[in-house]
């Protein structure tokens, strides 16, 4: 899965996410940050991200991701 794909996934999702990239496919990881995390736990605010990409792991078009999330 590209980038841009998966940006536009997160931010259609969350509107005012600021999606960050590092490392490429395998050691990719992303970095969200949104107003929508506040008042959220860190494992609360992964899950809403990877619910967002669940039918991309299911596909296999997506198989690892490591991810790092914040509220602004």
């Amino acid at each position: 899965m590209d980038k841009e794909t998966l940006r536009s996934i997160i931010t259609n999702q969350l509107d005012d996410a600021q999606v960050k990239f590092l490392g490429d496919d395998c050691n990719l990881k992303v970095s969200v940050k949104s107003n929508h995390f506040k008042g959220m736990t860190m494992i609360q605010q992964h899950r809403l991200v990877l619910n967002l990409l669940k039918s991309n792991f299911k596909s296999g078009e997506l198989h690892a991701l490591s991810l790092e999330t914040k509220s602004k």
